[in-house]
């Protein structure tokens, strides 16, 4: 949880003699958005549930275990909007979230369906700052297969994955991360990844692209005091393995601002996020497609207010998308030629 929503601090709780305590709780929430202009055959107002999970986990002991299991939605500026039950049959199935984990003092072992450790946002819309995902989010994993080593030394936490990227089933993937918690407000994590093979094929939930990036780094710097978070990150990702799946390596960069500012002595928070995200090449180099055409570049603003009083929330969000050097057909609007897009959103929900 990236805030500014708040976990339900009192889950349901059940002991079982000889293993230990089991916590359940979970996310019910329903979305609403509209896109200005709208994506071809989108209609103009969208309603559905954007989680309906149960978590299911075991936090303490040498042996700890998650599981989540329902339905979800990844709203993500910029792009259409899929439906829960369209983006669980497509992508991660009813458990997208469920490993073991083992632990012996400052180590632990992982093994199952793990987050990725890429990028500065989360998967679920309850997890982040704002409604929709952000660009750079859209050029990332989400959930892997694999397995996960975590080692703790004083300030300093490593996590290194072997996993399947993009849930491509084929396990070519090395993830590592370095976090350094400078002081109590600040940190500064390393990241970096890739395809260390080649994957040849793509589905719904792995796209082909971008699973064969040859490299994928990110820098976060993130500050916590007081009413304010912020973060800072920096993305670079080279599909250097593309010319096996037929296409000429291309790169995008981008940067990302997020901030979120809890107002003193109310029930509200405002967050904000702004990006910026290019693509290497041309439309007329055989460069891939990565945003909105070869050689297109794209940045983004998103505002949402929230309202969290006990396990129930609500929140409004307002984003914007402007793209540049984009080829017809392959932006916004029914058309795919119009530059820039409006997205307007609602969020409600329980987290209990």
């Amino acid at each position: 949880m990236e805030g500014p929503l708040a976990v339900n601090l009192k889950p349901e709780s059940f002991d079982i003699p000889d293993f230990g305590k089991i916590y359940v709780s979970g996310a019910v929430t329903a979305i609403a958005l509209s896109d200005t202009p709208r994506f071809y055959g989108e209609k103009s107002g969208i309603a559905d549930i954007s989680n309906a999970q149960v978590f299911v986990q075991k936090v303490d002991g040498a042996f700890q275990f998650f599981a989540d299991a329902g339905a979800y939605s990844f709203p993500t500026i910029g792009v259409p909007y899929t439906t829960a039950g369209n983006t669980n049959s497509a992508t991660f199935g009813a458990l997208p979230l469920g490993f073991i984990k083992l632990v012996s003092g400052n180590f632990s072992l992982q093994a199952g369906k793990l987050p990725t450790l890429i990028g500065a946002e989360y998967g679920f819309t309850y997890e982040n700052m704002n409604i929709s995902r952000g660009l750079l989010w859209n050029q990332e994993p989400l959930i892997s297969r694999g397995v996960q080593a975590n080692y703790t030394a004083g300030p300093v936490a490593f996590n290194l994955s072997w996993n399947d990227g993009f849930y491509s089933d084929r396990f070519n993937w090395v993830d590592g991360a370095a976090t350094w918690t400078i002081n109590s407000a600040n940190s500064l994590e390393l990241i970096a990844g890739g395809n260390m093979g080649t994957t040849d094929y793509g589905t719904s939930a792995t796209p082909e692209l971008q699973n064969n990036d040859k490299q994928i780094y990110n820098v976060i710097y993130s500050y916590t005091a007081g009413a304010w978070i912020a973060q800072a990150y920096f993305q670079y990702a080279d599909t250097g393995n593309a010319a096996a799946i037929g296409a000429k390596a291309t790169s995008t960069t981008g940067f990302g601002f997020l901030a979120n500012y809890a107002v003193p002595n109310t029930s509200w928070n405002l967050s904000a996020r702004v990006e910026d995200i290019s693509s290497s090449g041309s439309p007329t180099d055989g460069s891939a497609n990565l945003l909105y055409g070869a050689g297109s570049k794209a940045w983004s603003f998103t505002f949402t207010p929230t309202y969290q009083v006990g396990v129930l929330f609500a929140r409004g969000e307002v984003s914007f998308v402007g793209a540049s050097s984009t080829t017809r057909g392959l932006a916004f609007g029914t058309s795919g030629s119009s530059t820039s897009q409006t997205r307007f959103a609602l969020e409600t929900g329980i987290l209990f």
